[in-house]
């Protein structure tokens, strides 16, 4: 339970693979969060840019280093299982490289753990950033919704991984499944949304940058495929899949007609 004027330890994880392009303004959204009891877990999964060189100026003793010790890279999925191994917080959240977080991100959200105790996971709207127009755009006009919401989510997904407070406790149950390398956090969500209450915060408190390196955009295909099979095997009577199967029709379309451009 957190109670007023308590201030948990937060493990921020930044998963890492040639981000320098961002990198900077990523971390400097961090280190101006008003809350101040946190941990940056910067984990670099085998980059061969200068992303290791940038995060190392950052003369703060907050943030925590690690390297992917194998010969390839891993999957990013498999990457954020390692990352979440390192943490030291009792709540952890994540923010990739090409996002940015509001100042009162994380303040806001501790707020709501004192008021609804029993709550572990928690999220927030979010803007978008189209990079070629800099212009910020809602995410989400509707009311986000709050409590056992599978079905809502299935609908309409609406939950940004930069958004994201989880309890470190549902980690010793849960995990990325780490054969996927887009809709991993979709997935893992979708799976905690069945057993936790997940609570709203209306407010956007993370930027979401859109740009042409974006695994869901850059990797299309990928998507589709792994989007596919996750219907395949997730599909059951309790729940509507309708809408998420249209969706997936319209990636189809969107596929095709890039192919004749």
């Amino acid at each position: 339970m957190i109670k007023i004027g308590q201030k948990p330890l937060i493990s921020i994880i930044i998963n890492c693979r040639n981000g320098s392009k961002f990198l900077k303004e990523c971390v400097r959204s961090v280190l101006i969060q008003s809350y101040r009891n946190w941990e940056i877990i910067f984990f670099d999964n085998s980059s061969t840019d200068n992303s290791l060189d940038i995060i190392k100026n950052f003369k703060d003793k907050r943030i925590k280093i690690f390297l992917n010790k194998k010969k390839s890279f891993l999957n990013l999925y498999d990457a954020r299982n390692v990352a979440v191994k390192k943490t030291h917080g009792e709540f952890i959240t994540f923010i990739d490289v090409d996002d940015i977080w509001k100042k009162n991100k994380l303040i806001e959200q501790i707020k709501l753990l004192s008021k609804k105790p029993l709550n572990k996971i928690i999220y927030s709207n979010y803007q978008i950033l189209k990079n070629k127009s800099k212009k910020l755009f809602p995410a989400h006009k509707k009311l986000l919704p709050s409590g056992f919401i599978t079905q809502e989510l299935l609908n309409n997904y609406c939950v940004g991984l930069p958004t994201l407070l989880i309890s470190k406790k549902i980690f010793s149950k849960y995990k990325f499944n780490k054969k996927y390398n887009i809709i991993g956090d979709f997935d893992l969500i979708i799976r905690l949304s069945k057993k936790y209450e997940i609570i709203a915060i209306q407010k956007s408190l993370a930027i979401y940058r859109l740009h042409s390196n974006n695994l869901s955009v850059k990797n299309l295909d990928s998507y589709i495929e792994e989007l596919s099979s996750w219907l395949k095997k997730n599909k059951n009577k309790k729940y509507n899949f309708s809408l998420l199967n249209y969706y997936l029709l319209k990636l189809r379309i969107k596929k095709f007609i890039k192919k004749l451009l």
